[in-house]
């Protein structure tokens, strides 16, 4: 067995042919066994990083092999951490409450007739309304997104606000 010309690869010259040689082959690799969504050029810059703070320790010669199990161990992590977010998207908001049966069917009656009463308000009224409420816009950016004053988007939330207070005694 022939000995290395080089016992580290430390050098930045040596470690740019190092990339330049194996960065594609590398990314190669883990896109073709992973696919694309765990993002496999970014695994390969995590490991020529982990190459790079070790260079010292690591021979020339087994650089490729370094690179390749740091990628494919940083990717089999990914898959992981993917699996437990999987998991905990899975976990479903429970289907019970303390709240009593009678209250759950006036909160339902209530949604009923605040979407009716909503559906029965002029459109430009009911749009300043739920940018308003709903979205926390303030009544300058309401007046910018609509393309009117401040003053014609306040009086369009409070007109609004003003039916649904007449048509919904909840509202008062």
């Amino acid at each position: 067995m022939s000995k290395p010309l080089h016992k580290t690869i430390c050098d930045k010259k040596r470690f740019s042919l190092l990339y330049e040689k194996y960065a594609q082959e590398l990314g190669n690799f883990l896109y073709y066994k992973y696919g694309s969504t765990l993002n496999p050029a970014d695994r390969v810059q995590d490991a020529f990083i982990k190459l790079w703070e070790n260079c010292a320790k690591i021979l020339p010669e087994k650089a490729k092999s370094f690179l390749f199990t740091v990628a494919n161990n940083l990717m089999l992590n990914a898959v992981k951490h993917q699996k437990v977010v999987f998991k905990y998207q899975e976990v479903k908001p429970k289907d019970y409450t303390n709240e009593s049966p009678e209250f759950v069917l006036r909160k339902k009656e209530f949604l009923k007739r605040y979407e009716k009463a909503l559906s029965n308000l002029k459109e430009e009224e009911r749009v300043a309304f739920m940018l308003n409420k709903i979205d926390g816009k303030t009544h300058k950016e309401i007046a910018e997104i609509v393309g009117v004053t401040k003053k014609v988007a306040e009086h369009r939330i409070y007109s609004a606000f003003k039916k649904l207070k007449n048509q919904l005694e909840e509202f008062k």
